[in-house]
């Protein structure tokens, strides 16, 4: 009689979920599942999109949007105004408003620091767009950044700043983190003595809805290397960024 082994075996390759039947978002979940991700509203899942499935993806979405604008109660078929909104709403949050999570991180070509350059540089204002992973509400701001480099410091081009803030952005998240994630990947990519990053938005959690505060903004920052260490240098980067609350 044969027996059945018990011994643990590896894990396989991640399943094929290729039944035409099963939706792609329960295909793209059992991918990241398999390699044991998580895929939290702030995080990029770009290693588990293969070709095809963004469009595919946003057929489902459209679907799902469509149930939603039945569940309110709005005639989509009679009413001009709504009746293609399902899936404007759904290009809008896959092509646009969340492209960073389908999407890798844009190409940045990085050069050495040929010039030995060691001088504190500001690029900013930076204007971001964001959603509240909260209600899924705009948030708009500014972000300035603070780069002390030294001789190892690979040295990347201004617009690539706003390219890689761009699509950190890109995501349902909280300000406190979306900053973290920025300064996260830009110490990734240059190495810096220094990096300093402060934000400054109007959310429209607090404007639209909730209180209804159309004048409050949330500023937060995040301090690393010697902008910690350096009380003269964090107060020069500071100094340097204009005063947009009051203006």
């Amino acid at each position: 009689m044969l027996m059945k082994s018990t011994m643990p075996t590896a894990p396989g390759p991640a399943p094929a979920a290729d039944d035409e039947g099963t939706p792609m978002s329960v295909k793209i979940r059992e991918r990241i599942a398999h390699a044991r991700k998580r895929f939290n509203a702030n995080d990029n899942i770009a290693d588990f999109i293969e070709p095809g499935d963004l469009e595919k993806l946003l057929d489902e979405v459209e679907g799902k949007m469509q149930g939603v604008l039945d569940s309110l109660v709005i005639d989509t078929a009679n009413d001009h105004n709504t009746n293609n909104t399902a899936r404007r709403v759904a290009k809008m949050y896959l092509n646009e408003v969340f492209k960073g999570r389908y999407l890798h991180a844009p190409t940045i070509t990085e050069f050495p620091n040929a010039e030995h350059l060691n001088e504190l540089m500001i690029v900013g204002p930076i204007t971001v767009r964001s959603a509240c992973s909260h209600h899924f509400c705009p948030i708009v701001g500014q972000v300035w950044i603070g780069v002390l480099p030294n001789e190892h410091t690979n040295v990347i081009g201004l617009s690539k700043y706003a390219r890689l803030a761009e699509w950190v952005m890109g995501r349902p998240q909280i300000q406190e983190e979306a900053v973290v994630q920025l300064a996260d990947l830009i110490q990734e990519k240059t190495q810096p003595d220094g990096l300093a990053i402060v934000m400054e938005a109007s959310h429209f959690c607090m404007g639209w809805r909730g209180v209804k505060d159309l004048d409050s903004k949330m500023i937060n920052s995040v301090m690393r290397g010697v902008f910690l260490k350096d009380p003269n240098l964090r107060r020069e980067f500071l100094s340097l960024i204009p005063k947009k609350t009051n203006g």
